[in-house]
């Protein structure tokens, strides 16, 4: 993932608004404010992945279709070059403008294996690579391209299918995650609000019955409680989302969307609680 304007308008951002926090120290706001200010500089960040994951898949289902339509017109004896360039024209989504491509350098006399090299660079995505490179291997190597390119549109497919069938079971687990975090997330929050401070109260008595008198110093400020309790709440949904998504989708990076989700959940709840219940 580049790291474009938008990014550095969000890095700026935030920086701003964490810096300009640090003028209400001790007010209860001042989480919520560097909680914002922590949001705005990731927020570009996460929605970039999110884009790229789903232009992924769109290129992937779209690559399918595109060999699809190769196997028909190769297997009719029509060679791959000019299959290629019949078939430019179909819709192909977000490839359209890459196959076009594709199919004006071998017109213009680029030799195959160049021209599906740049294709690929283009595309940018490792399952289309992998694909685009046994392709160049066969017309090198002088196969049945009609039965390579079948073999490996098949391939595709059966990946294809088995990532939403696994997306489709793993669902449940994904849920069974956020449950157990927001789970989690009450009993830190009833700690806070009602333990604590329950368990504060008892003290003090004990402390007025044996002394007469509290320190102030002594007692354990309520920004001090607010800000170890979202610190402990953040932390928890940082790793709870990437584990989630390591067992979801299989990969660390996916599971920062859901890293991202549970650490707005926990602080929009965190303050939304000390500002009505603190």
């Amino acid at each position: 993932m580049e790291i474009g304007k938008i990014h550095w308008a969000g890095i700026v951002l935030s920086l701003i608004i964490i810096i300009s926090s640090l003028f209400l120290i001790g007010d209860k706001y001042f989480f919520m404010i560097i909680g914002i200010g922590i949001i705005a500089g990731v927020s570009p960040f996460v929605f970039s992945i999110i884009y790229e994951t789903r232009i992924n898949a769109e290129k992937e289902e779209m690559f399918l279709e595109f060999a699809r339509n190769l196997v028909e017109s190769v297997k009719t004896g029509t060679p791959i070059s000019k299959s290629i360039v019949n078939v430019r024209n179909k819709p192909y989504g977000v490839l359209s403008e890459n196959i076009r491509k594709l199919a004006n350098q071998i017109s213009l006399g680029i030799p195959l294996n160049l021209a599906l090299n740049v294709f690929s660079k283009d595309i940018n995505n490792k399952t289309i690579s992998r694909t685009l490179t046994l392709i160049g291997q066969a017309e090198r190597a002088g196969g049945n391209i009609g039965e390579i390119l079948e073999s490996v549109a098949e391939a595709v497919s059966t990946s294809d299918k088995l990532k939403k069938e696994r997306k489709a079971v793993i669902s449940t687990l994904v849920a069974q995650g956020y449950i157990i975090f927001l789970v989690f997330m009450v009993i830190v929050l009833v700690m806070q609000f009602k333990i604590l401070p329950m368990v504060s109260g008892i003290a003090d008595v004990e402390t007025i019955g044996s002394i007469g008198v509290i320190s102030e110093s002594e007692k354990l400020s309520q920004g001090e409680l607010t800000g170890s309790f979202l610190y402990l709440l953040l932390i928890q949904g940082f790793f709870s989302g990437l584990v989630i998504g390591r067992l979801a989708e299989g990969s660390v990076k996916s599971g920062i969307k859901h890293s991202f989700a549970l650490m707005l959940i926990s602080f929009l709840v965190s303050a939304g609680a000390n500002i009505f219940l603190g």
